[in-house]
């Protein structure tokens, strides 16, 4: 067995055992069939379907986004292969998490004839706009919501008001869930600086990538790149409230509420698990039960929404794969 074969078995294993540890943790005692009741009869799958449109929209703002950040380097791709590269690369992610950013590259230089370098270098700069946007509405919400995260500290076994209470008065299962998170994330950054190193190898690969990073300078129309960047998050936050609708224990809250464990849930992904699985549904578990929830219906709303939108995923990556399979390369095309 050769050590690329091993490499990807851990890549691809270790994040799988890592987010299916926490689920059997959380549902070990949950009665799994009376999900069944819950889908058939207690669910409003109205709520449901119309959360789906913000679900695909918060992707075809991403791709419309970074197609226009590629134009000041001179990369030209459509924008049907901008909108099917993200939707891929989010269901590969569910694979491998973190894969989807070289997918999606690599999409776009087989179709369209893409630099590599230069749309990795996108990649870089959205992802730095992106957490700037959720570093200032998490500061906002924390602002707000001070003794709710207070309380959600308190809960997962950490305290913040006091630094040398943070540092002891981890709770056992706190220790362990914050150990392997950290393992986990240090690992998804190793794994990154891996792949980014093979194609640091040429000077030439360098510079697109620095070229790509400083792409955001020149971009032509800062509004609508703005617009772009503040409807992505818009609308992943409406894919996520309408879903409160759907069941009686979480119709009742509010926006903040909402917007709360919206923040939390896209904190808790970065761990590096199969689209967040596990550490989001602990995350948002937690903070529902805060906001008086009962345990049972908390477990319902995460597991069921979790898995919906994750089949929602799936699903645009294999129409994403079928669409790309089915028209030919840019330069086929001239």
């Amino acid at each position: 067995m050769n050590k690329r074969y091993i490499r990807k078995t851990i890549n691809i294993g270790l994040p799988l055992l890592f987010g299916g540890a926490i689920l059997y943790w959380m549902y070990r005692d949950f009665d799994i069939e009376s999900i069944r009741d819950v889908l058939l009869h207690k669910m409003n799958w109205w709520w449901m379907l119309a959360s789906f449109p913000f679900g695909i929209l918060a992707q075809a703002f991403r791709a419309w986004r970074w197609k226009q950040t590629l134009a000041p380097l001179d990369e030209h791709p459509r924008t049907k292969t901008c909108t099917n590269a993200i939707f891929l690369s989010y269901a590969a992610s569910l694979v491998v998490p973190r894969i989807g950013e070289f997918t999606r590259c690599g999409v776009l230089a087989k179709k369209d004839g893409v630099n590599f370098a230069k749309a990795l270098g996108t990649v870089v700069t959205e992802r730095a706009v992106d957490s700037l946007i959720i570093l200032i509405i998490t500061a906002l919400v924390l602002l707000l919501q001070m003794p709710v995260f207070l309380s959600f500290f308190s809960k997962t076994g950490t305290r913040i008001d006091d630094l040398t209470a943070l540092l002891g008065m981890f709770s056992t299962t706190g220790y362990i869930v914050v150990a392997i998170c950290a393992v986990m994330t240090l690992m998804c950054f190793y794994i990154f600086r891996k792949k980014l190193a093979f194609y640091d190898k040429m000077k030439t690969t360098v510079q697109g990538i620095l070229d790509g990073v400083m792409s955001l300078r020149n971009v032509s129309n800062v509004p609508l790149f703005l617009f772009y960047s503040l409807a992505i998050w818009g609308a992943y936050f409406l894919h996520y409230y309408l879903t409160f609708f759907c069941f009686e224990g979480t119709s009742h809250l509010g926006l903040m509420c909402a917007l709360v464990t919206f923040i939390v849930g896209s904190i808790a992904v970065l761990v590096p698990t199969p689209n967040g699985a596990g550490s989001w549904h602990f995350a948002v578990k937690t903070m529902l039960i805060l906001y008086g929830v009962a345990d049972n219906e908390a477990l319902y709303f995460v597991l069921i929404v979790h898995t919906i939108q994750t089949l929602l995923v799936a699903a645009l990556g294999i129409y994403a794969s079928v669409c790309l399979s089915l028209y030919p390369n840019k330069n086929k095309e001239l």
